[in-house]
């Protein structure tokens, strides 16, 4: 399975935080499973810690892009077909990263690891 990891899931996986959940930890572990982080997640990342709104486990230069590599996540940049599917969504969910990761999931046909209850509106596979 592709699994896409939205923010919060892929702090919580770094942080070993209880708050991502069973099934999520699992499915990010399972070696079968390939695990992307978007460049979105990457760019809102950055902009929370530089804010002080975030911090991180490592440096943010340790953690993107060697961190995530050492992990065996891939990387996965903002394609234009992905700002097309945006221009596409339904308003359901107004976080310009969060729309992102949804139009990523549906081009890239991946399923979202979230605990964001918004996404199921967009019927795209969600996992936690």
């Amino acid at each position: 399975m592709n699994l896409l990891l939205d923010t919060h899931a892929l702090i919580w996986f770094l942080e070993d935080d209880p708050q991502l959940s069973p099934v999520a930890r699992l499915a990010i572990e399972d070696s079968a499973n390939h695990c992307h982080v978007s460049d979105a997640t990457a760019w809102e990342i950055a902009i929370k810690q530089s804010l002080g709104k975030l911090t991180l486990p490592r440096p943010f230069e340790v953690l993107f892009p060697f961190q995530i590599q050492l992990l065996g996540f891939k990387t996965l940049p903002i394609r234009h077909g992905h700002l097309h599917e945006i221009a596409r969504l339904p308003f359901h969910h107004r976080d310009p990263f969060d729309r992102l990761l949804i139009a990523q999931s549906k081009v890239e046909e991946m399923t979202l690891v979230s605990r964001d209850p918004h996404f199921h509106s967009y019927g795209i596979p969600i996992l936690w």
